[in-house]
């Protein structure tokens, strides 16, 4: 193959993105097929008639761009061919977004150009696919024109990848979010102003004073501390513990195990919080069982940070779960045996061996546990009560009636940071130390079953957790099959009918059911998101665990924001960003796949860098040895070993996106409305059963969605024997 194949064939895809494909978003729905009319109105025109026939002359920066690439792609491999790429593609690139920020649908968006320039007779809305693929074109040429000048040791897929990704990065987390952040430097008055954000930051609702004598409410701050480290602890272990049950704790209850501990996942979170209501709430079974027995005065105990602890611990869970799974199945048995040969016997072999391989996971585990719980609002609201954390503050600056996007923008400032710290935090107990337990060798070693005592210590806290989630659920699906909880509990079916009921029409089956809109569409842009989540999470990576670049730690931080922050800030960031030109994607379907990505995209990410730290770069240098590509060393080698942490990230993103509420709740419009918003509905008019009824509905689909992906991946295969039983006496 020509080492210049890959710049012919970016310089053909944005060729074809010019004359091809409209340039700016179309409003219709069938706008996205619209190639053959391209030729005609203003509309609808390709990048080139909109250059030179309607008034667009700015977009031809870009052409020339893609132009003095197209010359590059014909010059022999080198620095200078690098020097004419670069030249080419990121300058056009650059040229194109600086003409789409700085007009927009009014002429100029900043009036400082204005008085400069004068005014602007012409104008421009968003790109459309046209613009879109004609700036990635450029980019991706421009990547690899660094790696023409020696960067990315020179490999064309790696300097792609990194530089695209990084501008995705960039445009969709970093941006939006910098664009709200940016709100709490401006006072009430409009002007910039660093005493307005000390004031919103240091105060005493936020950190509070003598938060730990009696009486006494700590700040908001320190309650979010103290309870993301709670909930990460808690988290992380029932996670590992369910794992070392589920992978060492023997073959009969293991498939058992791996559903239930995935129902809390697949499941709206207001389910959890109305099973937990319905057991431990002032009218709930416990408090009345202690009434009756012991004559007990019910009260409202469960609300508050012990309440907000355990719903957040009974959400988080199965993500812990998930990725310490894939930890404990890539530990190589041949280390325990040659531990058990030197005569160390179960117990020291697995505090000395196998708990500190999992070390990785642990960390990823507890951050991934962390942010969560400080992104988490709705468990706060439903069972919280008066204990306030940063995120409910946020959720009402934002929507209450004050409408303080100042203080709203402050307050996410100090999840950020909080965030960054624990990143930090991870990294060094990480340290320099090597965990690598799958490499280029054989292993067949059988894994050393859980030793006695730590079977008993499983056994003990993970399966009474498993029989505690099963009666939450059973708690709260039966209100989908009663006729009104709490005054008639005949059962009835009706519920299902009212959401998903079919009739025969005249044209064929009728979905006549009030749910069956919101269904299609949820599941369709979940379907969309998932793969692409999970794609760009491992692909990331893979780039952290086995390249070097500069900024490689802002890289990783930037792709971890999205949980940094709770997911309404994300949903209004989205909105402030992606409102106006160069970007407008506010209400179409596309604003919600993204927002889907970028806020499910950290799991893979911690997933799959648990799992490249277990995986020998030997077995990479060796592939690329043998003369493979980087992307046939990736397919045939490396995503072969990453089926664990790519189940992980599809099922996550995939459930997250069905039954995710905050980051989307301003995202949805009429033509895409989401489940869970129409849940929410539901719950608003008072009518439990139907919202129920559609929450069973949902728990099925994700479970069969969960078993389809799981077989659909399948299983890592190590090379290593299973276990057969010693017959005495045969």
């Amino acid at each position: 193959m020509s080492p210049n194949a890959a710049l012919r064939a970016w310089v053909a895809v944005g060729i074809a993105a010019w004359l091809l494909f409209p340039w700016y978003a179309l409003q219709d729905a069938n706008g996205l097929l619209a190639i053959a009319r391209t030729w005609s109105a203003a509309e609808t025109g390709n990048g080139l008639l909109q250059a030179t026939r309607f008034g667009k002359p700015w977009l031809l920066c870009g052409l020339a761009g893609l132009l003095v690439c197209a010359v590059a792609a014909g010059m022999a491999p080198g620095r200078r061919q690098g020097t004419v790429l670069l030249a080419g593609g990121l300058g056009g690139a650059l040229a194109l977004l600086a003409s789409g920020f700085a007009i927009g649908a009014k002429g100029w968006s900043f009036d400082i150009l204005g008085r400069l320039f004068g005014d602007l007779s012409q104008q421009q809305f968003g790109i459309g696919w046209g613009g879109a693929l004609a700036l990635a074109a450029l980019v991706v040429l421009g990547a690899f024109g660094l790696a023409r000048r020696g960067l990315f040791r020179g490999d064309l897929f790696v300097a792609a990848a990194v530089v695209s990704c990084g501008g995705l990065l960039a445009l969709f987390i970093v941006y939006p979010v910098a664009k709200t952040l940016g709100g709490a430097f401006i006072g009430e008055d409009g002007s910039g102003a660093l005493a307005s954000f000390a004031g919103r930051i240091f105060n005493e609702r936020n950190f509070g004073v003598g938060c730990l004598s009696a009486g006494v409410r700590c700040g908001v701050a320190w309650n979010t501390i103290v309870l993301g480290i709670a909930t990460a602890a808690s988290t992380t272990l029932l996670g590992t513990l369910m794992a070392l049950m589920a992978e060492r704790g023997g073959r009969r209850g293991a498939r058992a195990l791996n559903i239930l501990a995935m129902l809390p996942i697949i499941t709206p979170p207001f389910v959890v919080g109305l099973g937990l209501i319905l057991l431990f709430g002032r009218a709930g079974v416990v408090n009345q069982l202690l009434e009756g027995v012991f004559g007990v005065t019910p009260t409202r105990w469960f609300y508050g940070g012990f309440g907000v602890w355990l719903a957040q611990t009974f959400a988080f869970t199965p993500i812990a779960f998930m990725i310490m799974r894939g930890v404990v199945q890539g530990i190589a048995p041949s280390l325990e045996e040659a531990a058990q040969t030197l005569r160390a016997n179960a117990q020291r072999t697995f505090t000395t061996v196998t708990l500190p391989l999992l070390r990785p996971g642990l960390a990823n585990a507890f951050l991934v546990g962390f942010i969560e719980s400080m992104a988490d609002f709705g468990n706060p609201i439903v069972v919280g009560g008066q204990f306030s954390v940063l995120s409910t503050e946020i959720f009402f600056a934002i929507v209450g009636a004050q409408y303080d996007q100042g203080r709203a923008a402050s307050l996410a400032w100090l999840l950020t940071l909080f965030a960054l710290a624990v990143f930090a935090l991870q990294r060094w107990v990480l340290g320099r130390r090597g965990y690598t337990t799958v490499s280029g060798k054989g292993d067949s070693g059988v894994p050393m079953p859980l030793p006695k005592n730590v079977r008993r210590l499983v056994n003990a806290i993970a399966l009474p957790w498993v029989a505690f989630t099963l009666v939450v659920y059973l708690f709260a699906l039966v209100g989908g099959f009663v006729q009104t909880w709490g005054r008639d509990y005949t059962p009835t079916l009706a519920h299902f009918a009212t959401a998903f009921s079919l009739e025969w029409g005249a044209f064929g089956i009728v979905w006549s059911g009030t749910a069956w809109n919101s269904f299609f569409t949820t599941v369709k842009l979940a379907a969309i998101s998932a793969p692409l989540t999970a794609a760009m999470g491992l692909l990331i990576a893979w780039l952290l665990a086995r390249t070097q670049f500069r900024g490689q730690n802002l890289f990783e931080f930037s792709a971890l924001l999205a949980f940094a922050i709770p997911g309404t800030v994300l949903g209004v960031s989205y909105i402030l960003a992606f409102n106006v030109p160069p970007f407008e994607l506010t209400g179409t379907g596309l604003i919600i796949v993204l927002c889907f990505l970028f806020r499910n995209l950290p799991v893979g990410v911690r997933a799959g860098s648990a799992a490249f730290q277990q995986l020998d770069k030997s077995l990479d240098e060796a592939s690329l040895m043998l003369r493979a590509s980087t992307v046939q060393t990736l397919r045939h080698v490396t995503l072969p070993l990453l089926k664990p942490a790519l189940v992980a990230a599809l099922v996550y993103s995939f459930v997250r996106s069905i039954t995710t509420v905050s980051a989307v709740i301003f995202l949805v419009t009429a033509e895409n409305e989401l489940a869970t918003t129409y849940i929410i509905g539901r719950v608003g008019n008072g009518d439990y059963g139907v919202a129920l009824a559609y929450c069973t509905v949902l728990i099925l689909l994700m479970s069969a969605a969960t078993a389809l992906i799981q077989l659909l991946v399948g299983e890592r295969r190590l090379g290593r024997r299973a276990a057969t039983p010693i017959t005495i006496g045969a």
